[in-house]
């Protein structure tokens, strides 16, 4: 019978010793220290004494204090338990031991229930050296108890973290002053896990207790505190921090640039074109230039000159610059920012194609007659100097006065006819250009793609792309291809709105590959087709320079084809972070302009259709969105609207838009 015995049992994680006033099939109603009767499962007992304690039918007051005396004796016995000195006695037997035999290690022999009873309360509450299972102890082992110390010290450190973390940031937000504590760096970090992650970071509940001690119920203010904080700007870019990318360069590539950037031309192996009328036609903020132009007539035909930065002849493979470019994929230009692939000491300067200074360069002198095709066409490596920096608008305005810039304009006309007529499809849209002053105002200024001066620049850049293509299969150069299939269906132009044509035949048009295989390019109306023209902008474009610049000089391609294909995937992936980086921030300032414009009728173009929903396009900024159909109305598609901003929301992606007025 347990009536009258002392029993002890866990409840909530402290040990809890009682005297049984009655047991019925299982149930025992216990007295606790406490003076409490409580009812437990015979199941969750761990001890019962050997005899009884008290009759139970002794007054209260004489029970409880008998009992209190036991717990005291317990307790005084277990703290002359040394755990550690007894796990370091058996942990190498590996096997689990039951009470009696663990006390009278600790006490010999001729232990009673109270030494019983001590050493399961010193191991119970040491949690460390043993662990309880099924009425035995089992000693951990070494590794175990190592886990267990960093888990617990660990625990300290986050109760730290919390507690010390959340006064500070509240008094620190309130406008109180409060010193720094040690933790500060951990709670900035948990604060910009919360907002670049949200719950998909494993530390969330964490930063959520920060905040919740804080006062804050909200997880999304965590991006509101770090800009009160100081930490981020109002408009932080999200997309930089959340993918790691890198903004600046670290010191060896610095070093490595430093000592690129004095040393000399060698003009070894290279032509001589610096009596060439050659000339850059850029935007008015382009400081890296990577292409320019020159044009010279003889007896009726056109030698064109397209020169190339040779940045393969500067910076060679795997050196820390290479690799850093390689890592980077491509230069990345933002609103506010611009992320180099390479340091801009070079970029700017010893690469680019500055002008009045002498530059090594990879030249195309391609020989065509009037009507845009080709007749002859070398490559060289050449060493060129820039006449003249000209701007879009400055060609724009000035290339029927300026007899080069007319000819030059002619021959990329002409050219392009040649490509048309082979089924190549011009698919140019406005391009909006967002600028930010220093008090975050926005605006966007939408810039025609098709003005004569950015056609000619890019049918000659099309012209070199394509004739390098060509050079390398004619030679069996291992290079990388751009190729695209047929559109599924080609519409026809003059039936509808211009700029709705063109989002349409997007629609239509097959992805476009890269392959080491050479294949046709229907979009460009061109049997074979790569891109090289841009070496200090794209990592892509340096690898192919790199295996025609070899090839030039005499020696063998510097990558394999398989070689190649890892290059490529690995720079893919790296350019497909970096346009999702492009088009949120693109979609972050637009929206920061619309908030800005709220009620101001824009007017849209209807797209296309959904059960629910209208595709548009905002004409004014360029942006794709969506418009939600009201009682069922319909919209054709191809029709021009009017709709007003309702909210803007550029940090949650929110935009919500109403219909002005019908389609005219």
């Amino acid at each position: 019978m347990t009536q009258g015995k002392t029993v002890e049992y866990i409840d909530q994680g402290k040990f809890i010793c009682t005297l049984c006033l009655e047991d019925k099939s299982g149930r025992l109603h216990l007295l606790t220290t406490q003076n409490r009767q409580v009812n437990v499962s015979a199941k969750r007992v761990l001890l019962i004494s050997s005899r009884p304690l008290d009759d139970p039918s002794r007054p209260r007051e004489d029970l409880l204090a008998g009992l209190r005396r036991a717990e005291e004796r317990r307790n005084a016995l277990a703290r002359e338990v040394r755990v550690r000195e007894l796990w370091e006695l058996i942990h190498d037997e590996n096997e689990s031991f039951d009470y009696r035999y663990l006390a009278e290690l600790c006490f010999g022999e001729g232990v009673d229930d109270d030494h019983i009873s001590a050493v399961v309360r010193a191991l119970f509450e040491d949690k460390l050296h043993f662990k309880l299972k099924d009425g035995r102890f089992l000693p951990n082992t070494p590794e175990r108890i190592d886990e267990i110390v960093r888990r617990r010290d660990e625990e300290v450190r986050l109760e730290r973290l919390l507690s010390e973390g959340s006064e500070w940031l509240r008094r620190r937000l309130e406008g109180e002053a409060a010193g720094e504590p040690e933790c500060v760096d951990e709670v900035v970090r948990l604060l910009c896990s919360l907002a670049l992650y949200g719950n998909d970071f494993p530390e969330y509940k964490h930063a959520r207790e920060l905040l919740s001690r804080g006062g804050y119920s909200d997880p999304r203010v965590a991006r509101k505190l770090l800009i009160k904080l100081g930490v981020w700007e109002e408009d932080e870019d999200l997309d930089l921090l959340r993918l790691q990318i890198r903004t600046d360069f670290g010191d060896e590539q610095i070093a490595a640039s430093e000592a690129l950037k004095n040393a000399l031309i060698d003009t070894t192996a290279r032509e001589d074109l610096r009596n060439l009328e050659t000339l850059t036609i850029d935007g008015p903020a382009t400081r890296d230039f990577d292409d320019a132009l020159s044009l010279e007539v003889s007896d009726g035909e056109f030698e064109v000159g397209v020169h190339i930065a040779d940045v393969a002849g500067s910076v060679p493979m795997d050196s820390p610059i290479d690799r850093e470019a390689y890592q980077r994929g491509v230069s990345l230009y933002l609103p506010r920012r611009q992320v180099h692939m390479i340091p801009p000491s070079l970029s700017q300067d010893t690469l680019s194609l500055v002008e009045g200074f002498d530059r090594p360069a990879i030249s195309l002198l391609c020989r065509m007659n009037h009507k845009g095709e080709v007749l002859g066409f070398r490559f060289t490596p050449s060493l060129i100097r820039v006449k003249r920096r000209l701007t879009y608008d400055h060609v724009n305005n000035q290339y029927r006065e300026d007899p080069l810039l007319r000819r030059m304009h002619g021959l990329a006309t002409a050219f392009q006819q040649t490509r048309i007529e082979k089924g190549a499809l011009v698919l140019s849209t406005p391009e909006p250009i967002i600028s930010v002053d220093n008090k975050g105002g926005v605006s966007i200024d939408l810039v025609e793609q098709d003005t004569p001066a950015r056609m000619l620049v890019a049918e000659f850049m099309i012209l070199h792309n394509w004739l390098a293509a060509r050079f390398c299969r004619d030679r069996r150069i291992p290079i990388l291809y751009r190729a695209q299939d047929e559109p599924s269906d080609r519409l026809k132009k003059e039936e509808m709105d211009p700029l709705f044509f063109v989002f349409m035949q997007r629609r239509k048009l097959q992805p476009m590959t890269i392959d080491t295989d050479p294949g046709a390019h229907a979009g460009l109306g061109l049997e074979v087709y790569t891109n090289v023209t841009s070496p200090i902008r794209r990592y892509l474009d340096l690898v192919i320079q790199r295996q025609i610049r070899s090839t030039l000089l005499g020696g063998p391609p510097l990558y394999d084809a398989e070689t190649l294909d890892k290059i490529r995937i690995n720079v893919e992936s790296t350019l497909k972070d970096l346009a999702s980086v492009r088009r949120n921030r693109t979609r972050y300032w637009t929206q920061k302009y619309l908030r800005r414009n709220l009620s101001r009728p824009l007017e849209a173009l209807v797209l296309w259709s959904t059960r629910n929903r209208h595709r548009i396009l905002l004409t004014e900024v360029m942006l794709v969105t969506d418009l939600k159909r009201k009682n069922g109305r319909d919209l054709e598609p191809g029709s021009r609207i009017r709709v007003a901003v309702e909210k803007s929301d550029p940090w949650e992606d929110v935009l919500t838009l109403g219909l002005v007025e019908e389609p005219a």
